[in-house]
């Protein structure tokens, strides 16, 4: 495995990570509910994922 041959300069490295842009993450509307979920996520409203069943949810009282 190869190693680098010089170690780069903390400056070097701050100019690298600059270039790093943090994106906001996209949001879906459940397929069973409507209510706005993460991408490849179960929905924590009624616990359906591609619209199966995946977590029970119990009922509030």
């Amino acid at each position: 495995m190869p190693n680098p041959k010089f170690r780069w300069s903390k400056s070097r490295t701050r100019k690298a990570r600059t270039h790093y842009k943090a994106e906001a993450p996209t949001f879906a509307s459940c397929s069973n509910c409507g209510s706005t979920v993460l991408y490849h996520r179960v929905c924590p409203e009624c616990g359906y994922y591609k619209g199966r069943l995946a977590i029970e949810k119990s009922a509030k009282a």
